[in-house]
């Protein structure tokens, strides 16, 4: 049975620790749950270039087997999504 590598990226929050929460609770025998807080770093900060490496741009994400996962795969905050909504705009 080949093992599965569930990656989680957190920022510590508690919408975070839901994800975490819910990735352990749906993983099987042979899915290995790593957790990595983005928001603490690492010891070789490795972590954190993994996240830019898988694409992840926001948190909570979750990568499978080197994949981002298609739910986490949103793209995080859009400098011309903000400017559209009007942020920077005087109103």
């Amino acid at each position: 049975m080949k093992k599965r590598t569930v990656e989680v990226f957190t920022a510590g929050c508690p919408l975070c620790d839901d994800a975490v929460a819910l990735v352990q609770e749906m993983a099987c025998p042979s899915c290995e749950v790593v957790v990595h807080d983005l928001a603490k770093g690492c010891e070789t900060d490795d972590c954190r270039a993994k996240a830019r490496r898988y694409g992840v741009t926001s948190v909570p994400a979750v990568v499978v087997d080197g994949a981002l996962a298609a739910c986490c795969a949103g793209g995080g905050i859009d400098r011309e999504a903000l400017r559209a909504a009007g942020v920077g705009i005087a109103g």
